[in-house]
């Protein structure tokens, strides 16, 4: 499932200076993190290599400290998860990390084959950070049959859940980090924001999350979050929220690679809910990404906003606006690139 950081062969922004669309790297910051990643963290013991290690690790681990995984190791959680619905807990403070990038290392893997990991890695405070890593979830087929046979032949959700969902990583508390990781196979959620403020998810390559009916490269539910600098690919959407009030997400330099199987970005509003009302999430702030993926709309958001949502500066390759943004009221739209030109990768 995890192959090296796909190059871009031609540049995803297109303009130059203040009047540029879509997604551009920054020095020592590359699309999608991996070689060139200058904000790494070093190993200051002997990198933890096996689950027990890690598992005592994170234990002993008090805020400020660093977990680090070696750079070739595989850490496998599948037997445990299954007897014991082991969970990977990370104490406040605690930055859990690897090299993923430095000298061509793919960084460490944590992976996980039971479909019930949920989650792999929790973070138990604030001020947390996930660096350099790779983390495989069980499941990254779309399993469009069983969402069919849920809901076209109205067997409905108690039939649906009966087939266990996985989330990557997972917080309640503020200030979650995730940088330059690889992140794949998770059937709910690759990163699930479920409360807190000041959340990062940057740099890193986000992909293969797309089991129907879910399948969100990173979620929110009361939550607030800055995601920039991903690449995206093959997600139902990379970024989705449910909506609640108060909560909501700046989204800037990412760019979409081209496979999806539903819209890209997504805010739920009331009617799916259910809450009788028509609130779609507080605030968004979507701007300089690229999205190449077409067939469907880029940008959904199912209700208004309590506050504006901006979606300025972004570079989709359908030709118009109304192809590649659904949204209603309260949604200020400007100064966006429209058109088609084929992404090259390598």
């Amino acid at each position: 499932m995890f192959n090296a950081r796909p190059t871009l062969q031609n540049t995803p922004s297109t303009g130059l200076g203040k009047k540029s669309c879509g997604a551009a790297p920054k020095r020592g910051r590359p699309l999608g993190g991996g070689p060139g990643y200058t904000d790494v963290v070093r190993a200051t013991s002997e990198p933890v290599r096996h689950l027990d290690e890690l598992l005592e690790a994170l234990k002993a681990a008090r805020s400020g400290d660093t977990v680090f995984i070696a750079g070739d190791a595989t850490i496998e959680c599948t037997e445990r998860v299954f007897v014991e619905q082991l969970v990977l807990k990370l104490p406040g403070g605690v930055t859990l990390a690897s090299n993923r990038g430095t000298k061509d290392s793919p960084g460490g893997l944590i992976r996980s084959d039971a479909f019930a990991t949920k989650p792999l890695i929790e973070a138990l405070g604030p001020d947390t950070r996930v660096t350099g890593l790779r983390i495989q979830g069980p499941n990254p087929r779309r399993c469009l049959e069983h969402h069919a046979r849920s809901f076209r032949e109205d067997r409905g959700h108690e039939y649906y859940y009966k087939f266990p969902t996985s989330v990557g990583v997972e917080t309640a508390h503020d200030r979650l980090r995730v940088d330059n990781c690889e992140l794949a196979g998770w059937s709910h959620s690759a990163v699930h924001l479920i409360k807190g403020e000041g959340h990062l998810v940057q740099h890193s390559f986000i992909h293969h999350n797309q089991y129907n009916g879910l399948g969100y490269g990173v979620s929110h539910d009361q939550s607030g979050s800055l995601i920039e600098g991903n690449l995206f690919n093959s997600n139902r959407h990379s970024i989705a929220g449910t909506g609640r009030s108060g909560s909501g997400y700046e989204a800037r330099h990412n760019v979409e690679m081209g496979r999806t199987l539903s819209h890209c970005f997504d805010m739920h509003g009331g009617r799916d809910r259910k809450d009788g009302s028509n609130v779609a999430g507080g605030w968004m702030h979507i701007h300089h990404n690229t999205f190449w993926a077409t067939g469907r709309a880029a940008i959904v958001i199912r209700g208004a906003s309590e506050e504006e949502t901006i979606i300025e500066r972004n570079w989709f390759r359908q030709r118009t606006e109304t192809a590649a943004i659904r949204c209603e009221e309260r949604v200020t739209i400007r100064d966006n690139a429209w058109g088609r030109r084929d992404p090259v990768f390598r």
